[in-house]
């Protein structure tokens, strides 16, 4: 009995831990994701914005 149980709360250990790796890894993707969108904005803002402008007057 003791055996099982030894064996039950080390799979429970080695699950928590994979899932705390695995937070810690879509954390780190979702910050360079949003890195990504940052630079993007910033590097395309100005043309984007023109372009919306230009829409915007086309509409108007």
């Amino acid at each position: 009995m003791l055996e099982k149980f030894v064996a039950f709360q080390l799979f429970m250990l080695a699950d928590r831990e994979e899932k705390g790796a695995t937070a810690v890894e879509y954390g780190l993707m979702v910050a360079l994701i949003a890195a990504i969108i940052v630079a993007t904005v910033a590097l395309l803002g100005q043309a984007i914005l023109g372009a919306f402008q230009t829409v915007l007057a086309e509409v108007n």
